[in-house]
């Protein structure tokens, strides 16, 4: 393994908080400049969140069949095309077309960096590779409204959608000189479409990987109705400008980073299904703190707090989860990590909508949302801690802790296969 790639692959992790978060200041400026109501430049938000659903939902399977590497350079070349498509839109309904197709290609880079770290990394290891996954996610979360907050002051919104073809652009010479094949021809799945419904199906029947996977796309829901609403509710009802609101994002992006690094680290040295419960509930509070925000007027800092944990809640249950949901599945990591993040999408696209029906002037279409969504991540989690499963098994621990038994013979038969004449990918 090049000493290069894991760093290349949290890279890849940047497609989907760039993509959606660079822009957020300049949104209310986006919304006037094109003349559209606050729904429907939403919907622009919404677009990009359901492409990058349905590209891991296409890309991950893709890459069981025919490799990592091409379907991703593939996918970063479409992203680079788009983003500039994106840039040049003159009305507000191209717009949302062209950041649906740009979600489409980005969500090869993410399903393919969980794929491929799947591919190379095994046992505890892995977890902190996906705790490693969500504080980068966090990274760019904080350095896409920081950055797009300074640039909103000297470009407009198009100028923004000029530096993602741009992030693009270098993250596809990055991959074309960096990314080897991380899963060997003898590894890839065979039967084409066919065969793929059958990985699905059994995924989905799964109590454990269904659980986690509905865990993730409900959080996620929440998470991505807050970053759909927040900018409306600090920059139009507290009156920021997009320079505080990147500020203030930063700060619960940065809470976002220290959570998931935390998260991965409680898993692998604690426990799993508790991290996984302790997360849930930290977004629990923040998820009620916006709803009451919403009923009763609160000074700015309650609000921001309440934003704080809700983000921290859902990083610190991303290793665990994403870990529950793969670890048992090393030949079909590319399916199993496209069905997780296209429910994280998926889910976060139909929810960002909605923060915006009763208009830009108030709080509590984000709390119900992020209230709901965080109690039905709580009922996912409880059908996921069911110890009564239809394969046997007994509850999410010991079921993680068969599965890296299994990880760890797989990945003895693969070094035993390596050495006797193919050399594949070097550990």
């Amino acid at each position: 393994m090049s000493r290069f790639l894991p760093t290349l692959l949290l890279l890849l992790t940047v497609f989907g908080p760039i993509s959606m978060d660079l822009y957020l200041p300049a949104l209310p400026a986006l919304t006037a400049e094109l003349g559209a109501a606050t729904s429907v430049a939403q919907l622009t938000v919404t677009a990009c969140l359901v492409g990058l659903a349905l590209g891991q939902l296409v890309a991950g399977p893709l890459s069981d069949r025919f490799g990592r590497r091409g379907v991703l350079l593939v996918g970063v070349v479409a992203y680079v095309v788009t983003s500039a498509l994106c840039a040049a839109s003159p009305t507000v309904e191209l717009l949302i077309a062209a950041r649906l197709v740009q979600g489409l290609a980005g969500g090869a880079g993410i399903v393919i960096a969980q794929a491929a770290g799947r591919d190379v990394f095994s046992g505890g290891a892995l977890i902190r590779f996906y705790g490693r996954l969500t504080v980068t996610g966090g990274l760019a979360a904080i350095v896409g409204p920081l950055l797009g907050g300074q640039l909103s002051a000297v470009t407009d919104w198009r100028g923004l959608f000029v530096l993602l073809a741009a992030v693009g652009a270098a993250l596809l010479v990055l991959t074309a000189v960096a990314f080897p094949e991380t899963l060997p021809a003898r590894r890839r799945t065979t039967g084409g479409f066919a065969q793929t419904g059958r990985d699905f199906r059994v995924l989905l029947a799964d109590r454990v990987f269904l659980g986690a996977v509905l865990n993730q796309g409900f959080l996620y829901a929440a998470l991505f109705a807050y970053l759909s609403g927040a900018t409306f509710v600090l920059q139009g009802i507290y009156g920021l400008s997009p320079q505080g609101y990147a500020l203030a994002f930063g700060l619960n992006s940065a809470g976002f980073m220290l959570f998931g690094f935390l998260g991965g680290r409680a898993a692998e040295r604690w426990s799993v299904p508790g991290t996984l419960g302790v997360g849930i509930a930290v977004a629990g509070v923040g998820a009620l703190g916006l709803l009451g925000a919403g009923l009763t007027a609160v000074p700015l800092w309650v609000v921001v707090v309440s934003l704080l944990a809700l983000a921290s809640g859902v990083a610190l249950t991303s290793p665990p989860a994403t870990t529950l949901a793969l670890a048992g599945y090393p030949r079909l990591a590319g399916t199993a990590s496209s069905l997780l993040g296209m429910v994280r999408f998926g889910f976060g696209g139909v929810t960002a909508p909605l923060v915006g029906i009763a208009g830009a002037a108030t709080i509590l279409p984000l709390g119900v949302v992020t209230t709901a969504s965080v109690a039905l991540a709580l009922g996912a989690f409880l059908l996921l801690a069911q110890r009564s499963r239809p394969d046997g098994g007994q509850d999410a621990e010991s079921r993680t802790t068969r599965a890296a038994a299994s990880v760890a013979a797989h990945e003895a038969s693969r070094r035993s296969e390596s050495s006797v004449g193919d050399p594949g990918v070097a550990r």
